[in-house]
């Protein structure tokens, strides 16, 4: 989800930048300057994105049961081995079959457990 295109930020920042200069900055102070605005873009950018995907995370739980890799890599601290872990270990009645199991570790478990369900198959 793009929720902010930088190239139209950057050009946004650039004509407020050089109408409230009096001179004409050098290739390389623009240069400099444009760096700077496009990683602070793409920072905040990317910590919007994370707090989209962390409130949809706890307002609709994850199905261990038919979360994709993907899916489950989205949940914060988890790592690519844990959800193939995850994945192999199916089904599940209960998300706290991942610690019982012992596919994550109670500490790893507790950090996303209030986003994990597990549905029956049906």
């Amino acid at each position: 989800m793009r929720l902010l295109d930088p190239n139209l930020a950057l050009v946004g920042l650039l004509t407020i930048g050089c109408l409230s200069c009096s001179t004409q900055p050098s290739p390389n102070e623009l240069k400099e300057k444009t760096a700077e605005a496009t990683a602070t873009i793409k920072r905040d950018a990317r910590a919007v994105a994370e707090g989209v995907r962390e409130g949809w995370s706890r307002d609709h739980p994850l199905d261990l049961n038919s979360a994709t890799k993907e899916q489950l890599l989205a949940l914060p601290s988890l790592q690519p081995a844990q959800a193939d872990r995850i994945i192999a270990g199916r089904p599940y009645t209960d998300p706290h079959q991942l610690v019982t199991r012992r596919i994550l570790s109670q500490r790893d478990f507790d950090k996303i457990a209030d986003r994990l369900t597990a549905k029956p198959l049906t």
